[in-house]
């Protein structure tokens, strides 16, 4: 009998290969750099399985070119890369790496907001630089405080919320806005609910933790921006289209807001040409928020198994369209 085929579009961790070696054959392309649609197109014409990235766009092309595709295992927790509605009328699952990376977003949006508040990137460039000539001085560096201020976190989901419960040693006061109230979560964490402009007007720190979505397409944008503190700063590791990014540039520049520090960008890999980059105010990374040994492992390990429960001809743990059950059905867990 024939085992399943399965194509992977970037290395994994060696825990979630074997997963998928235990059931089918795997070509996993060794580059770092994404492959191009037309490989996409082409490896797939004859596979059962892929395992795919977020930064690769699986539409209806690719899709369609998968004629003995069953299943299509995101390594990421959103799945806008995915044209999942082709997806299901094709009879593929499609499935994504949910709450894994809860924890460890959470950690890293509070590197950033510590990192941008107290001016750790940019004292790390001015002593590596070469400017640091004085040992101390009483207005060298200053940056701003956290402790005792307003964090307003847009969207109190699974994140959101981790988020929230970190921030118990630092006495400060915490509000959010969420398309619904989450009042169990008030009471649990203390944290006030507030409309977007209240949120936006009060807080010291605005940290983003929304999908992306229509409605939520530069949800931060000039308006918004004008309604902040000009002592305030903007936190984004959600999605980087969330934030109009040349309205965040002119907000940097002239002083609207204090800083801002992100992970995600509207264009990923960021130009080099981004005028972002020519600022002091703003602290930037390669989208690796998730990027620790642990939650890696997990999340590969989570795309692994999703997949192969596919291929054993079972629904997996972590289906996105449920839909699908109607056209092509598999058994319960």
């Amino acid at each position: 009998m024939l085992r399943p085929r399965v194509y992977v579009t970037r290395a994994i961790p060696e825990n979630a290969l074997k997963v998928l070696q235990e059931v089918a054959d795997v070509n996993m392309r060794k580059e770092e750099m994404p492959p191009s649609k037309e490989e996409v197109i082409k490896e797939v014409s004859d596979i059962d399985g892929l395992l795919c990235l977020l930064t690769d766009k699986i539409d209806s092309e690719v899709i369609e070119a998968g004629k003995n595709l069953k299943v299509i295992s995101n390594y990421a927790v959103g799945f806008d890369n995915i044209d999942v509605e082709a997806a299901t009328k094709q009879g593929i699952y499609v499935t994504n790496t949910p709450g894994v990376l809860t924890e460890t977003t959470a950690d890293f949006t509070w590197a950033l907001l510590m990192a941008v508040a107290r001016r750790v990137v940019e004292g790390d460039k001015y002593v590596g630089r070469g400017f640091w000539k004085v040992a101390w001085a009483p207005m060298m560096m200053l940056g701003n405080d956290i402790y005792g201020k307003t964090l307003g976190i847009v969207g109190l989901g699974r994140i959101g919320a981790a988020v929230a419960r970190r921030t118990k040693g630092f006495n400060i006061r915490i509000l959010y806005h969420s398309r619904t109230r989450k009042i169990d979560l008030e009471k649990e964490l203390g944290v006030e609910y507030a409309d977007f402009e209240t949120l936006l007007r009060e807080s010291d720190f605005v940290t983003i933790h929304v999908p992306l979505t229509n409605e939520n397409f530069h949800m931060i944008g000039e308006r918004e921006f004008s309604l902040m503190k000009r002592t305030a700063y903007l936190i984004n590791t959600s999605r980087g289209s969330v934030v109009d990014q040349k309205a965040l540039y002119n907000a940097l520049k002239e002083g609207k807001i204090a800083g801002a520090a992100l992970d995600v960008f509207e264009q990923e890999p960021i130009n080099s040409k981004n005028p972002l980059l020519q600022l002091d105010n703003v602290v930037l990374t390669p989208h690796i928020v998730s990027a620790s040994v642990e939650t890696r492992t997990k999340m590969g390990v989570m795309a692994a198994e999703n997949l192969v429960s596919v291929l054993k001809g079972r629904i997996p743990p972590n289906l996105v369209n449920e839909d699908v059950l109607r056209v092509r059905p598999l058994k319960r867990r």
